[in-house]
């Protein structure tokens, strides 16, 4: 039996083999596709690298505008403090020289009305419970009394207001709340037993 077929490595008349004069042709597409594909690859890696430093870019911008937002963000609020100041100013100022008791009031009563009027125009309100029922988490407790008038567990007396900023509490209301009183004693008396 002869065998026509030419093994792989056999070479064939000329000095090629089959393989060889594939890979002659095949070789240079090869090349080429390789050649492409490197190019691509180093488009795409620019473009990477042009995409991260443009977020890297905006980061930063977003990190500058951060803190400026917040190194400035009482700024609303301060100028409109001011006017309050300078009432506050112009008061001590009058209160220097031979100006009467009642127009030292009147003055700080607008002073106090402008400051109010800030406060509101920024979200701010007080908490002045007197009456209402006793509400932990929006007043402090600092003592009880007993109260005839207002029904036991009510804010009988406010010591100092309490504020929310848009709903929310920043500080409660300072507050004496109502007891019942024991029967046939004056408050006076539970006030102030050795007396």
């Amino acid at each position: 039996m002869t065998n026509n077929h030419h093994a792989p490595d056999e070479r064939m008349p000329g000095g090629s083999t089959n393989e060889t004069a594939k890979e002659a042709g095949g070789g240079e597409d090869c090349l080429q596709a390789l050649a492409a594909c490197r190019e691509e690859s180093e488009a795409r890696l620019q473009a990477l690298l042009r995409a991260r430093a443009d977020l890297d870019n905006q980061a930063k911008r977003a990190a500058r505008e951060l803190e400026k937002t917040h190194k400035y963000a009482v700024s609303g609020l301060v100028e409109a403090l001011l006017p309050v100041q300078d009432s506050l100013e112009l008061g001590l100022a009058a209160a220097r020289s031979d100006t009467d008791v009642e127009t030292l009031r009147q003055g700080m009563a607008l002073t106090l009305e402008k400051l109010q009027g800030v406060l509101a125009k920024f979200g701010v309100e007080a908490v002045d419970p007197v009456g209402e029922a006793f509400d932990p988490e929006r007043h402090e407790a600092m003592s009880v009394a007993p109260t005839a008038d207002l029904p036991p567990n009510s804010v009988a007396e406010v010591h100092q207001k309490g504020y929310l900023l848009n709903g929310r509490l920043i500080r409660p209301a300072r507050v004496v709340v109502s007891t019942q009183p024991v029967p046939g004693s004056q408050p006076d008396e539970q006030d102030n037993p050795g007396a």
